[in-house]
């Protein structure tokens, strides 16, 4: 995983997982999306440690962690609270990242 940054949050379309770093919970879903991203070789999403960022939590109405904000187009699709599963998370990749699928 990526950490986001300052030009990152700019950005037209990104996976963000949110998180703060004592939470039980976002370990086990950073453990679904690390193994994601070892499946396919790439970082696909980028992280963000909420209690570091505030104002960002606030601005975007961030309930809890962890958190998968989904932004395309400049604007936040989705944001998943219950990951449930590794099956769950790849049936939104393949809604908002379908490239990971494309046979090469």
């Amino acid at each position: 995983m990526k950490t986001i940054t300052e030009e990152t949050h700019k950005q037209d379309r990104m996976l963000l997982y949110i998180y703060t770093p004592f939470c039980g919970t976002c370990s086990v879903a950073r453990a679904m999306l690390e193994k994601i991203e070892a499946v396919h070789q790439e970082n696909i999403f980028y992280e963000m440690n909420a209690s570091l960022n505030p104002e960002f939590m606030i601005e975007n109405k961030i309930e809890s962690v962890p958190c998968l904000l989904i932004k395309e187009d400049s604007q936040i699709k989705e944001k998943i609270y219950a990951f449930h599963s590794t099956g769950n998370i790849y049936s939104y990749l393949i809604k908002y990242k379908p490239e990971l699928f494309a046979k090469s």
